[in-house]
């Protein structure tokens, strides 16, 4: 068991799985765990008390609205996710299950392993909980092999409960990390677009449908498994993280502030629309969309959108909004000028004035913007967001990621000047998008004309031919965290110091006759002939 001491009675199996255990750095609280989980005479977990661990106790409120439907077996398949997680990874021995098989278990969902593997594990759970309920699903996976591959298909419905799950698990896992009192829950966000982008990669069906006026429960696709498990490989890599985060986030919290199994199960509402946590063109829906891209630091970030128990300090994040601070080049550099920090750009815009059908798309970049007569930058990803969600990395083949030129201080003749206004990708003159310096218009080409992102299109039924939309919307999302902030903030504070003094006059100096502008046209009007040298 997880208490002994001496190293003569540790078997090579034991061995084996500390060592795989300690490899993912939680061994010490595996420890505290099985010995808060596990009865003190058999030295097992009983089975219900690990089910309980990673259970979820969900409300219906029955309160989906017209926009979020939500199926009524949702909250029924939430219920089984605790069991699930338990008969996928922990296997059970007649009274519990013993130490050993409760580190394989951990390592199998927690533990390195290659991201079609963790996707098999997280639509494995979504299996087990479907058949747990009673739902129908048409996945399967061949049991002859440890390994096997996914069979079957998914319908839209299907992958939207899918996606809900992992979402709550994800939420489960801030909030239990956080001080946030766990009595707040919120509901579901809209990621629709998420949906439609599996829909629109993987479907077989020869019949086109309207993205801008498509629900999803109206829509009799099949994705089948292999395409599903390509797109999500390739659109959202990091979904399956948010079934190893919440695996080892439930174990975590229980021992760090030894917790009764009943604290760990407190209330989801499982069919209630997420309303309170919409901050303008970055939804909840659309910044966990993103999230899902992301890793590190900058996940991190872009997370504080995601969740009503962050959402009271993500304005700190917003460095730039157009209905907010004015349109314009100008007003748009007054408030990204010094954040040296990653940033996210959403553009919202539409064609043909119709605002019923607006895009929104944007672009990652890993630094703040600069004033610049060439493209600059290091990497950085372009967003297809809504209503159709495709994300574009960096090819490696040029760098022409971030351009940014204002309007020259000085009036200088320029022969060939640069074009004024905000680029990703392409290159001058020809980029794939360019904002132009009013923020009017936005002009989207080919993917064809750019090497340095992925090919894709940014907006349904772009064409190849280049396409100007009308712009509704900026804003501008700064992921470098306080620090970055508190950098701007200083560079403004230098900046505004500066310009306050070049606005003080030197009373002395303008007292002195010799040094008067005065003086100096009367020279030149008493002594024309004096020969004098133009300044250039």
């Amino acid at each position: 068991m997880g208490q002994t001491s001496s190293t003569e009675q540790i078997s090579p199996a034991q061995r084996e799985a500390e060592s795989l255990a300690a490899s993912t750095g939680a061994l010490p609280t595996l420890h505290k765990a099985f010995s808060l989980l596990s009865h003190p005479q058999t030295g097992l977990i009983p089975l219900d008390s690990l089910q309980k661990c990673f259970g979820l106790v969900v409300e219906d409120q029955s309160s989906a609205t017209e926009e979020t439907v939500v199926p009524k077996e949702f909250p029924v398949l939430l219920g089984h996710v605790g069991s699930a997680i338990v008969d996928q990874f922990f296997l059970a021995e007649k009274g519990g299950v013993s130490w050993v098989e409760f580190l394989r278990g951990y390592t199998n969902c927690c533990g390195r392993a290659v991201a079609s593997a963790s996707f098999n594990n997280l639509f494995k759970v979504f299996v087990i909980a479907h058949n747990k309920a009673g739902l129908p699903v048409e996945l399967q996976f061949d049991s002859a092999e440890e390994d096997g591959k996914m069979k079957g298909s998914l319908l839209p419905t299907d992958l939207l409960v899918l996606l809900w799950t992992c979402w709550i698990m994800s939420w489960d896992s801030r909030t239990l990390k956080s001080s946030k009192s766990t009595e707040s829950r919120g509901g579901l966000p809209d990621i629709d677009h998420l949906v439609l982008s599996a829909v629109e990669s993987c479907s077989e069906s020869s019949d086109k449908f309207d993205v801008w006026d498509s629900r999803i429960s109206g829509l009799d696709v099949r994705l089948p498994a292999a395409k599903f498990h390509m797109w999500a490989l390739k659109t959202v890599p990091y979904l399956a993280d948010c079934l190893a985060d919440f695996v080892y986030t439930r174990l975590g919290y229980l021992t760090s502030r030894e917790a009764k199994l009943e604290d760990l199960c407190f209330p989801v509402h499982g069919s209630s629309p997420l309303e309170n946590c919409n901050t303008g063109l970055l939804t909840c829906g659309r910044a966990w969309a993103v999230s899902l891209t992301l890793r590190s630091t900058l996940n991190e970030e872009i997370l504080k959108a995601c969740f009503p128990s962050e959402a009271d300090g993500i304005y700190e994040n917003l460095l730039y909004k157009s209905s907010l601070h004015g349109k314009g080049l100008n007003r748009f550099w007054s408030h990204v000028e010094g954040y040296n920090g990653p940033v996210l750009v959403l553009i919202a815009a539409c064609k043909n004035n119709n605002n019923e059908r607006r895009s929104i798309f944007g672009a990652l970049t890993s630094q703040g913007f600069e004033n610049s007569e060439m493209f600059y930058g290091s990497s950085g990803s372009l967003y297809a967001i809504d209503p159709v969600f495709h994300v574009y990395l960096s090819s490696g083949r040029e760098k022409n990621l971030v351009y940014s030129h204002l309007h020259p201080t000085a009036r200088v003749y320029e022969p060939h000047p640069k074009p004024v206004g905000i680029a990703f990708g392409g290159s001058i003159g020809n980029e794939r998008i360019f904002m132009d310096g009013d923020f009017a218009i936005v002009t989207l080409r080919h993917h064809a004309v750019d090497k340095t992102y992925q090919s894709g299109s940014l907006i349904p039924d772009q064409g190849f031919l280049p396409l100007e939309a009308s712009i509704l919307e900026v804003e501008v999302w700064g992921l470098g965290g306080r620090t970055a902030k508190e950098v701007q903030n200083s560079y403004k504070k230098r900046e505004e110091l500066f310009t306050e003094q070049r606005r003080k006059v030197d009373l002395k100096t303008l007292g002195n006759w010799e040094d008067s502008p005065e003086k100096m046209m009367m020279d030149m009007v008493s002594d024309p002939n004096r020969v004098r040298q133009e300044d250039r």
